[in-house]
């Protein structure tokens, strides 16, 4: 049988803790914003408690229904790392369920991201591990390949990059590259400052509102 299609790659991360460590509080909106709102998901939910996660891309490509090399990806990750699986968004059997959650979080993993359906999601929903995905499936997964590890992927139209940053919380999800991250961050920080001194000046009922009619105006809509 041909080998096409079945690859494992080793890929060496580049992105700092410290880098990573900035992103740890900051809205997937707000990073969204500085991104030009664009990129990122929108149909992947998390399934966990809490809804955030954070770390580096760990991808996986599979064929739609097959965990085979999710399995091996588990055994490789370093910890810390999101298992992000691009198993085409089809939506009949489910990539992971709770074993190999565990399994992922007992290793020290930062998590899973998983375009296509999950299982045993009463028991994912009481942890803490992180897990998003496109949806539920009762059925399970095929142990047969192909697939492919640290290789680019999309999910949910979603290009990742092995080594990206991945930050997610209940907004969704975005991949940020290494070599921008910083100039992110530093964005970000601002937004989140400017958010936070406008909610100020709505407690103190104090927000000037005047750009609305202004906007208005120029658009022909008020005199």
């Amino acid at each position: 049988m041909s080998s096409v299609g079945f690859s494992i790659n080793v890929h060496t991360h580049t992105v700092s803790n410290a880098t990573l460590k900035k992103f740890a509080k900051f809205a997937v909106a707000n990073i969204s914003d500085v991104m030009n709102r664009t990129n990122g998901t929108v149909d992947l939910r998390p399934f966990h408690k809490g809804g955030r996660i954070l770390g580096r891309a760990f991808t996986v490509k599979t064929a739609p229904g097959d965990n085979l090399m999710v399995h091996k990806a588990i055994d490789m990750a370093a910890p810390g790392d999101i298992i992000v699986v691009d198993a085409g968004g089809l939506q009949r059997n489910a990539i992971i369920g709770e074993i190999m959650s565990t399994h992922a979080a007992k290793r020290g993993l930062g998590g899973f991201i998983i375009d296509g359906p999950i299982r045993d999601v009463d028991s994912i929903g009481k942890s803490t591990f992180p897990v998003f995905a496109r949806a539920i499936s009762h059925r399970g997964p095929y142990k047969e390949g192909p697939g492919e590890i640290n290789v680019t992927v999309s999910v949910d139209g979603m290009v990742v990059y092995p080594g990206d940053i991945i930050v997610g919380d209940q907004d969704g999800l975005l991949a940020i590259r290494p070599d921008v991250a910083e100039a992110i961050a530093k964005e970000v920080a601002l937004v989140e400052k400017k958010e936070k001194e406008i909610l100020a000046k709505i407690a103190k009922g104090s927000l000037d509102r005047s750009w609305v009619d202004a906007l208005l105006r120029a658009k022909g809509v008020l005199k």
